[in-house]
């Protein structure tokens, strides 16, 4: 079967660059848009130029220039979307109502992969203000995608392995302590961390897959579904000492939102739903969804042990 050809928006962000590397490494004709926002952030130029070296195609456009998105879109099959939607960085997800637009005008597009990559928002109805925004806009952009009749895959990628891993599970760290840990709650709940690398690559696999057309592919590699005293049991084993351990309540953790900033509250509720509730692991996957690891198991992907060896 003769591969797609793509186009990645947001391509020289944290998981866009990893998507073009592994769209290239699969041989899809790989597009990235080249957004004249970036200005004269030298990095991203030089990111862009990088992938162009590897065989790339840059194509300009921009979120305020409509006509620009549709004319990318009319270069490709499949359009994926990898904008931030994390608020310590920025938070753009509603900036995709536009570009469904544009799809819908191009009428040649065969899949749509939204800015999704976390938590899956459909599960996430009764999450707490402010942290539901993410979740909220992820669903109001889900609504045009099936309002427009447009083809699509979402992605449910879980915990980016750099973000929880590094820091122990723990809010605000991204490099494991030798010395000590605080667990959140009584650190038993079940989440699922997954190398960036390994997310990039099992969601290009979908785009051309039958099996997920209109469908949520959640990722959940059965080895890394952990809890976060496992995680840091891990990490013990990894540097022969044992931790000292303190712990925060449920009620502590959400009286410690007070004071902080809106883009650190609504981070910190994401950790609460992961950490003290346990979304991401507390249910079955239905038949309206997919996992990635069974869908393609001749991806190895890096268990919590081998991503954490890093730290050591």
């Amino acid at each position: 079967m003769e591969k797609s050809k793509v186009l990645i928006i947001g391509g020289t962000g944290y998981l866009g660059k990893r998507l073009v590397k592994a769209s290239l490494a699969q041989g899809h004709e790989t597009y990235v848009l080249h957004r004249p926002e970036i200005g004269v952030d030298i990095d991203k130029v030089q990111l862009l130029l990088s992938f162009k070296e590897q065989g790339a195609q840059l194509v300009p456009g921009s979120f305020n220039d409509y006509h620009s998105l549709v004319n990318a879109v009319k270069l490709v099959d499949v359009v994926i979307c990898a904008i931030s939607g994390v608020h310590i960085r920025s938070h753009q997800i509603l900036l995709q109502l536009k570009l469904v637009d544009a799809i819908k005008e191009a009428g040649n597009v065969k899949r749509f992969l939204p800015s999704e990559f976390g938590t899956d928002p459909a599960r996430m109805g009764d999450a707490l203000e402010p942290g539901r925004v993410t979740f909220d806009d992820k669903m109001v952009v889900r609504k045009a995608i099936q309002e427009g009749n447009i083809p699509f895959t979402y992605v449910s990628a879980n915990c980016f392995a750099g973000y929880f891993l590094g820091g122990l599970c723990q809010p605000g760290f991204i490099l494991p302590s030798r010395d000590s840990v605080t667990l959140l709650g009584d650190g038993n709940q079940k989440a699922i961390y997954v190398d960036e690398d390994d997310i990039a690559m099992y969601t290009i696999k979908t785009i051309d897959d039958p099996r997920t057309l209109n469908k949520t592919v959640y990722i959940r590699p059965p080895k890394n579904i952990l809890s976060q005293r496992e995680v840091v049991q891990i990490w013990e084993k990894l540097i022969g000492k044992e931790l000292r351990k303190s712990s925060i309540s449920k009620e502590d953790f959400l009286a410690s939102l007070k004071g902080q900033s809106y883009a650190q509250q609504v981070g910190l509720v994401h950790y609460y739903h992961v950490c003290y509730e346990g979304c991401l692991a507390n249910f079955e996957i239905g038949n309206d969804a997919v996992e990635a690891s069974q869908l393609y198991p001749e991806i190895k992907y890096t268990t919590v042990e081998e991503y954490m060896k890093r730290y050591v």
